[in-house]
C-alpha cells in the first residue's frame, strides 16, 4: 500500500493515545459498537513495517519502560513493502504527560540509512534539525529491531480527528534489519489478540466507554517496542529464539 492516506502524509500530531488488549470475542462488540460512529479510513487496511532505533545497551527502550514523564522514540516506517530508493517516514516520537506528539519526515529509505549512519545530513528543516539534534545527543543510535503488523484504521463519522486502529500479527525480529523484506519474526502476542489504539484530542467517547466497560476491556500501557525488548532480554537469558 504506497499510496498514502491524508493521516498518512500527515507531518505533525499531538494527541492521547490509549491502548487495550482484547480477544476477538471482544474486538467483535467493539465493532459492533462503533458501527454508527466509525468509518473505514480512507486506506483502511496498512501492512505497517517498523526499524526502531536505539543504541547497543537500548537506552531508550529501557528509558520508556520506566515510565518517566517524558520519553521519545526514534523509527524508520514504512506502510508495506519500500524498496531502497521508495519513500519512508522517519519518525521522532515523543510523550509527555500522556500526551503524544509526533513529528516526521518523508525521505527515500537508501537516504534516510544515510542520514543515521551519518553518510549524509538531514534535511535542513525544523523536523530535519529535530532528527539531527536526536541523533547527536544518544550518539550511537542504529537500527536496533524491525516490527511488522497488520492494521486496520477507522476515523469518527462526526469527529475525524477521532482514530481507532486495530493490529494483529504483530512480529519482530533483530535480523535483516531492512522495510524491503518479508513480515518474518518472533510473534508479541499470544495467538488470538488484537491490539486497540484509540488516538484522541480529548477523553473517549461516550459510547466507546461503555462497550468498553461491558466487556471487561481495561486500558494498558502496552509498547510494541517494549514487548520486543523484553523478549529479547528473556530469550538472550534462555538462549534461544522462536521464529515464526
Amino acid at each position: 500500500n504506497k499510496e498514502a492516506s491524508p493521516v498518512k502524509n500527515q507531518m505533525t500530531f499531538q494527541r492521547y493515545e490509549f491502548k487495550y488488549l482484547m480477544d476477538y470475542r471482544q474486538l467483535k462488540a467493539v465493532l459492533t459498537a462503533m458501527d454508527p460512529h466509525m468509518v473505514p479510513d480512507e486506506y483502511s487496511h496498512s501492512s505497517i513495517r517498523n526499524l526502531y532505533l536505539d543504541t547497543p545497551n537500548y537506552r531508550l527502550i529501557r528509558r520508556s519502560l520506566e515510565k518517566p514523564i517524558y520519553k521519545e522514540k526514534l523509527r524508520v516506517r514504512s506502510y508495506g513493502q519500500a524498496g531502497e530508493h521508495d519513500p519512508v517516514f522517519m519518525e521522532l516520537k515523543k510523550k509527555y504527560l500522556s500526551v503524544v506528539y509526533k513529528r516526521r519526515i518523508s525521505i527515500p529509505q537508501d537516504q534516510a540509512m544515510a542520514c543515521i549512519d551519518g553518510r549524509r545530513p538531514w534535511q535542513n528543516s525544523q523536523i530535519g534539525r529535530e532528527l539531527a539534534y536526536t541523533m547527536d545527543f544518544y550518539q550511537a543510535l542504529r537500527p536496533a529491531v524491525f516490527l511488522s503488523y497488520e492494521r486496520d484504521s477507522f476515523r469518527g463519522v462526526e469527529d475525524e480527528e477521532l482514530r481507532i486502529t486495530f493490529d494483529s500479527e504483530i512480529r519482530y525480529r533483530q535480523e535483516e534489519l531492512t522495510l524491503d523484506s518479508d513480515t518474518w519474526g518472533i510473534p508479541i502476542l499470544p495467538p488470538g489478540q488484537v491490539l486497540m489504539e484509540l488516538k484522541v484530542a480529548g477523553g473517549l467517547p461516550l459510547w466507546m466507554a461503555h462497550v468498553l466497560s461491558e466487556q471487561g476491556i481495561f486500558k494498558t500501557s502496552f509498547s510494541k517496542y517494549g514487548a520486543a525488548y523484553q523478549d529479547i532480554m528473556l530469550n538472550r537469558q534462555r538462549g534461544e529464539r522462536k521464529y515464526a
